[in-house]
C-alpha cells in the first residue's frame, strides 16, 4: 500500500451533502504526501471545496521545494493547486513557536469570511470573532510571531536542507537492515517501518533505553521517526543504534515482556476497538 488517499475511493464517497474533501501533506503517520492535484481536480469537477492538512508540514515543505536540489522531487500541494480551497499549518512544530498556534488559509477573502463568527442582534451588544473561540491567548500569538521574524527565511531555508539531508541518510540505513520494511515512499520528514520478522514495539522500548523515543503505529504495526533540527548530526548514531535494537531483539525474543511495548502490541491486537477506547477514554483519570 502507498499508504496515501485513494482518490478513487474519495470521488466514490462524494455525496450532495459532500462540502469539502482533504488531503494530507504530509500525513502524520508514514509521512505520505497525498495526491493533492488528483483530489483538486476532484473538487473543481464537483465544485466543492479541498482542504489541505499541512499542519505538520506546512512551515518545512514550502522551503523545501525553493531548495535548488529538491527541484521536482516533491509534489506541489499548496494554492498552486487549481482546486485547494483551505489549508492548515502548525506554526508550533516547524515553524519553531512555542506550542499552542496554528493557522488556517483561505485561497480567498470570500471563503475566510465563512469562518467569521457574528451576532448583530445579541442583547450584549453587537458581536464578532474572527475565530470560532472568542477569546484567545495574545502573548502566544506575539510569542509565534516574533518566532517567525526572529528566525526569519534564512533560517528557515537552512534548516530544511538540513532536516531533509538528515532525513535521506535516515532513510538510507533503515533500508539496510533486513529485517525492516520501509512503509511507502516517504518523500519528506517523516519515515515509518514495519517488521514481518521482529517485534516492532519491542524495538521501540530498545531504542528508548539508547535515548531515542520514535512513535508507535498500528495498521500495520510499525514506528516512525520524524526528523527534526535536533537530529542533525545524529542520523549515523540512529541507524547504529537501531541496527543494534533489531539485533538486540533477535537474541532476546523474551526482552521487555513486561513493558509497555508488550501492553501496545496486546492493545492492537484486540479486535473489539470499543475495548481500547474505553481504556484510552479512562487515561485521564489516572
Amino acid at each position: 500500500s502507498t499508504m496515501q488517499v485513494d482518490v478513487r475511493k474519495v470521488e466514490q464517497a462524494i455525496t450532495k451533502n459532500t462540502i469539502a474533501i482533504v488531503g494530507s501533506a504530509p500525513n502524520f503517520p508514514h509521512g505520505m504526501i497525498d495526491d493533492i492535484q488528483a483530489l483538486g481536480k476532484i473538487a473543481k469537477r464537483h465544485k466543492i471545496g479541498l482542504h489541505v492538512d499541512a499542519c505538520l508540514g506546512g512551515f518545512l515543505l514550502p522551503w523545501v521545494l525553493e531548495l535548488p536540489e529538491y527541484q521536482g522531487q516533491l509534489p506541489f500541494f499548496d494554492f498552486r493547486v487549481e482546486g485547494v480551497t483551505s489549508m492548515s499549518a502548525d506554526t508550533h512544530k516547524y515553524g519553531y513557536t512555542p506550542k499552542g498556534t496554528s493557522v488556517v488559509l483561505f485561497h480567498n477573502s470570500d471563503l475566510r469570511n465563512y469562518m467569521f463568527f457574528t451576532a448583530p442582534d445579541w442583547t450584549g451588544g453587537i458581536y464578532g470573532s474572527p475565530t470560532m473561540a472568542g477569546s484567545r491567548p495574545g502573548g502566544l500569538i506575539a510569542a509565534a510571531w516574533g518566532s517567525l521574524v526572529s528566525l526569519g527565511r534564512d533560517s528557515y531555508l537552512h534548516y530544511a536542507r538540513e532536516i531533509m539531508t538528515t532525513s535521506r541518510v535516515m532513510l538510507q540505513g533503515i533500508k539496510t537492515i533486513p529485517e525492516l520494511n520501509v512503509i511507502g515512499n516517504p518523500l519528506a520528514m517523516v519515515i515509518a517501518f514495519e517488521s514481518k520478522s521482529v517485534d516492532v514495539f519491542k524495538i521501540n522500548a530498545a531504542m528508548k533505553k539508547r535515548g531515542w523515543h520514535l512513535s508507535s503505529l498500528q495498521n500495520p504495526n510499525g514506528l516512525h521517526i520524524c526528523v527534526t533540527v535536533k537530529h542533525v548530526g545524529k542520523e549515523h548514531e540512529f541507524i547504529a543504534d537501531l541496527k543494534g535494537s533489531v539485533q538486540e531483539i533477535i537474541d532476546n525474543p523474551d526482552a521487555y515482556k513486561n513493558s509497555s511495548a508488550a501492553m501496545y502490541g496486546m492493545a492492537t491486537a484486540i479486535p473489539d476497538r470499543s475495548i481500547v477506547k474505553d481504556i484510552i477514554s479512562g487515561w485521564p483519570y489516572l
